[in-house]
C-alpha cells in the first residue's frame, strides 16, 4: 500500500510539474480563445485582462481606456490564459502558434479592431516560456522583414495577475452561430523540421468560380461546410482556400474575415461576402451571379415568376434522353425522365419528383389556391402541383429555366 502511495504521489506530482500556464493577446479574445482550447495538449482557454495596472478591470472600463488613458494608468489587453500540459505540446510550439496566429506588428490594433486593448503581447510565467518568446520572436522576425512585413511590437513582460473577463466572453464563438472570424495571420510561418513538397497555388479558371476563404479553429467555417457546402452539386466550381493560396487573381476586398465567399469571374472579383452565410442567402447570391438579377431564370427562383410558355429552355429539354433534371443552382436530383409526360401545357411537367427533394408551401397568389413546389436545398421557386394529370395522377408543372439536365450516362 505504501509503494502504491509512492508511485501515485510521483506521478501526481509529473502532472503537476508538467501542467503550465501562460498568457497571450493577439486581438479580440474570443478569436484567440477558440484558437488554443483546441489545440492538442491545452488544459484550458479562457478570455480575460491583462498587463494593465488599475484594479478590477471589466469590460467597459478596457474599452473606454482603449485609445487615450489618464496619466500613470496601463490599460489592460483583450487576453487569453492558456493552461497546457508541456509534456503533450512544448511551449515552443505553443508560443509559434502565437506569432503565427496574427499580425504582430500592427501596434495597437489588429485589423479593423483599433485600440490598445489589442495589442500584441506575451505575459510568460516562468524564465524558460521569456527565453523561448525572445528567441522565437527574433526567429520570426526575420521570416516577416524577408516577407515585407515591418517590426513586430509584440510586449513580452512577465504577468502580473489575469483578471477572467465577463461569462458572456467565454466560448463566444461557440455560441453565436451568425458571424465571422477575424483573420489577421500574416501567412507567414515558421519552416518546418520535415521536407515539404512546393506548395502549388490555384490559379483563376476562364469562367465562374466560387472561392470560400477560410481558416482553421474558424466556427463559422465549419458551419458553412455542414450547413451549405456540405449539400453543393452544382456546375460552378467551389473551392475552399486559405488567404494566402490566392494567387493572379484580381480581389478588391480585404481578406481579414473567414469565411469570406467570393463569387469570380475570369479571375475578377464580383461579389463578395465576409461571415457566415445560411443555404437561403447563399443561394440567392449565387442566383444573382449565375443568372443576373435581371433575368427570367433569377425571377422565377426567387420572385416566384413563370417561364414564358414553350420558352427556348422547355424547347431546349423537352426531347431530351433518359436523365436527371437537377436544381440549376445547388445541383441537386429534382426530377427524372421516367416520370416526365408532355401535357401539352408549354411547361415541363412530371407526375412525381425524386423523393425528399421538394418542399411544399400554399400560395394564395392572385386571387387562385395553388401549392407552390420548392428545392428543398436551394429554396428556390419551381413551380406548381395540380391534381389533373392522366389517371387522376398530380401534375408537377415546372419551370425550365431554373433547371439543368444531366444524362443517364454521364459520369
Amino acid at each position: 500500500m505504501k509503494k502504491f502511495i509512492m508511485i501515485f504521489l510521483g506521478v501526481l506530482t509529473m502532472m503537476i510539474a508538467s501542467e503550465q500556464k501562460i498568457v497571450f493577446a493577439a486581438g479580440c479574445f474570443w478569436g484567440v480563445q477558440k484558437h488554443f482550447k483546441e489545440m492538442k495538449g491545452v488544459l484550458n482557454a479562457v478570455s480575460g485582462y491583462a498587463g494593465g495596472n488599475y484594479p478590477d478591470p471589466n469590460y467597459d472600463k478596457v474599452l473606454s481606456y482603449r485609445y487615450k488613458t489618464p496619466n500613470g494608468i496601463v490599460n489592460y489587453t483583450e487576453s487569453v490564459e492558456v493552461t497546457y500540459d508541456n509534456s503533450v505540446i512544448s511551449t515552443e510550439d505553443l508560443i509559434k502558434s502565437f506569432w503565427e496566429l496574427h499580425d504582430p506588428t500592427q501596434g495597437n490594433r489588429q485589423g479593423n479592431d483599433i485600440g490598445n486593448n489589442y495589442r500584441s503581447a506575451i505575459y510568460y510565467t516562468t524564465e524558460k516560456q521569456k527565453e523561448i518568446a525572445l528567441k522565437t520572436k527574433a526567429e520570426y522576425q526575420r521570416l516577416l522583414t524577408k516577407a515585407g512585413f515591418g517590426k513586430i511590437t509584440t510586449e513580452i513582460k512577465p504577468l502580473d495577475k489575469f483578471y477572467r473577463a465577463e461569462e458572456y466572453h467565454q466560448d463566444y464563438l461557440s455560441k453565436h452561430i451568425f458571424g465571422y472570424c477575424p483573420d489577421h495571420r500574416t501567412g507567414v510561418k515558421f519552416p518546418k523540421n520535415e521536407i515539404h513538397k512546393k506548395q502549388t497555388f490555384t490559379m483563376p479558371s476562364n469562367g465562374k468560380e466560387i472561392i470560400i476563404i477560410d481558416a482553421k479553429d474558424c466556427p463559422y467555417c465549419e458551419r458553412f461546410k455542414k450547413d451549405v457546402i456540405s449539400h453543393y452539386k452544382g456546375d460552378i466550381p467551389l473551392k475552399t482556400l486559405k488567404s494566402n493560396e490566392l494567387k493572379g487573381f484580381k480581389i478588391k476586398t480585404k481578406l481579414d474575415a473567414t469565411p469570406t465567399i467570393l463569387f469570380i469571374e475570369n479571375g475578377k472579383e464580383v461579389f463578395v461576402h465576409k461571415g457566415y452565410m445560411d443555404e437561403k442567402s447563399f443561394y440567392k447570391a449565387l442566383g444573382a451571379f449565375k443568372f443576373g438579377k435581371n433575368s427570367e431564370a433569377y425571377n422565377v427562383a426567387f420572385n416566384q415568376g413563370t417561364d414564358s410558355r414553350f420558352c427556348k429552355r422547355y424547347d431546349k429539354f423537352k426531347d431530351t434522353g433518359d436523365g436527371v433534371f437537377v436544381d440549376a443552382l445547388s445541383g441537386q436530383p429534382l426530377f427524372t425522365t421516367k416520370d416526365r409526360f408532355n401535357s401539352h401545357s408549354g411547361w415541363l411537367s412530371f407526375y412525381k419528383p425524386i423523393d425528399g427533394s421538394v418542399v411544399y408551401k400554399e400560395d394564395n397568389s392572385y386571387g387562385m389556391h395553388r401549392i407552390e413546389v420548392k428545392a428543398k436545398v436551394s429554396g428556390i421557386h419551381l413551380g406548381h402541383v395540380f391534381d389533373d394529370a392522366p389517371g387522376g395522377k398530380k401534375r408537377y408543372c415546372i419551370n425550365a429555366t431554373v433547371l439543368e439536365f444531366v444524362p443517364k450516362n454521364k459520369k
